[in-house]
This record gives C-alpha cells, sequence and structure tokens, in this order.
C-alpha cells in the first residue's frame, strides 16, 4: 500500500513529531475537546491558532465578517485574504499549523436566540467579541441555557499600557474574563496587548480541558 507522505515525512512521523514538546500525558484530553469561539478576529484568530498548536480536537468558528485591511495590524489573517469570510480564513491558516483537528466554521450573527444551537455541542464557550452588546447577550445567555459549561471572556486589552494588568479572573463559578478590565477599545487596538490577552484565554480553556485550572 502507498504511503502517504507530508512533505517527505509520513503522517503519523509528523502528528507524533508535532507534539514532542506538549506538556507530557495532555495530548488525548486535548484531542477529545470541542472548543466553540465566538469571534475570529483580534482575540479570537489568535486564541483559535493557539488551541489548535496545543492540539484541541475540535474548533468551532464563529463569526459574520469578511477580512479587512484595517484587521492586519493584529488579526492571523493574511493580505491576500482580505474580503474572504473570516472563518473560512481562519480555518486555511489554522489548517496549516495543524492538519490533524476538526474545524467547523458559521459564518453568522450570535443572538440570544441562536445561542442553544451554536454552542450546545461545545465544551467550553470562548467569547472574543469587540462589541459590548454581544459580550452581554453571550454571557446572559450562555449562563442561563448552560451553567454548568464554562464561559471564557475577554475584556480589557487596548492601549499600550503595562501588559502586566491583563490578567485572568474568576467571576463566578464558570465565567472567566481575561483582561484590565479597565481599558477600552477607542484607545486602538495594538498587537502586543491583544496577544497577551488572547494567551490568558487559551491558556486557561487548556486548563480547563486538563482539569487544571490555577489563577
Amino acid at each position: 500500500m502507498h504511503k502517504i507522505n507530508i512533505d517527505g515525512y509520513s503522517v503519523q512521523e509528523v502528528y507524533e513529531d508535532m507534539k514532542q514538546r506538549n506538556v507530557p500525558e495532555t495530548s488525548e484530553k486535548l484531542a477529545q475537546a470541542h472548543v466553540t469561539i465566538a469571534g475570529a478576529g483580534g482575540l479570537g484568530s489568535n486564541i483559535a491558532i493557539a488551541l489548535a498548536r496545543a492540539g484541541v480536537g475540535h474548533l468551532t468558528l464563529i463569526d459574520f465578517d469578511a477580512v479587512e485591511l484595517s484587521n492586519l495590524n493584529r488579526q492571523q489573517f493574511k493580505l491576500s485574504q482580505i474580503n474572504v469570510p473570516k472563518v473560512i480564513a481562519l480555518k486555511q491558516n489554522i489548517l496549516e499549523f495543524n492538519p490533524f483537528i476538526t474545524i467547523s466554521t458559521i459564518q453568522e450573527r450570535v443572538t440570544s436566540q441562536n445561542v442553544e444551537t451554536l454552542f450546545g455541542d461545545s465544551d467550553i464557550i470562548c467569547e472574543a467579541f469587540d462589541d459590548p452588546h454581544s459580550k452581554a447577550v453571550l454571557l446572559g445567555s450562555s449562563r442561563e441555557i448552560f451553567p454548568n459549561k464554562p464561559l471564557v471572556m475577554g475584556n480589557g486589552l487596548a492601549g499600550i499600557h503595562s501588559p502586566n494588568n491583563i490578567k485572568t479572573r474568576q467571576q463566578s463559578e464558570n465565567v472567566y474574563i481575561c483582561g484590565d478590565n479597565i481599558s477600552a477599545g477607542v484607545e486602538g487596538l495594538m498587537a502586543p496587548r491583544v496577544l497577551v490577552c488572547a494567551g490568558h484565554q487559551a491558556n486557561v480553556i487548556l486548563q480547563l480541558i486538563l482539569g487544571k485550572v490555577a489563577l
């Protein structure tokens, strides 16, 4: 039987070598997890890539928007992807890092009416919106519909303030908020602080999957 290769390496070799530097004995749990990310912009695109690199087995990406030039200062898209739906462009990019995971894409706006349908199958919900109203809708609806499902949110990552002010806080039993809780988007958004906050969100999601939350 013909052996399938990726750039000269066997598929099994690629799969195993990609996990060499992961924390030991985490791969199986991560591969079985399903995380749904609401928003594929500055936070969402960076969170999704971090989770994919770690080996989270199923990501669902939700965003109604397309890639714009103004996104390129902080979001994980390329000039060649301008006008491409964000969820499609992000899926393309992620599969270049990790072709062994499942990525579902939904090009739709999140409303209180569709939260149950969009997030029902996921183990963890990740909020990555830049719109306060959308954040409030997802928080209120998810706490009502999925009171026992973890929700990881971002709040306060704008400007060029100290990155040390960005922290992960547990707001309630199943709600975690990452950011400085102060800075607002009107200050402008720059890649470094967006990346720091996205890193916090991705990290607590991994902790939740592995049952090792330590804030």
